[in-house]
């Protein structure tokens, strides 16, 4: 898996995660500065492995 870092045709920066496959499994918005999008990145890779899984498909919780 790896991170790449693309400028958008507006010349706006972005970020994709993509699998060894070479699919793309996420994108990220866009950013004004590379520097803003690489910082993106290394906020993702180190909180993505603590995130937790919000299932919004199950009913929310009824008082």
């Amino acid at each position: 898996m790896q991170f790449h870092i693309n400028k958008a045709t507006n010349g706006q920066f972005y970020w994709k995660i993509v699998a060894s496959n070479g699919q793309t499994l996420a994108t990220s918005e866009t950013y004004w500065n590379k520097s803003d999008a690489e910082s993106a990145c290394r906020s993702v890779k180190a909180n993505a492995a603590s995130a937790p899984i919000v299932d919004n498909t199950v009913a929310a919780y009824r008082r």
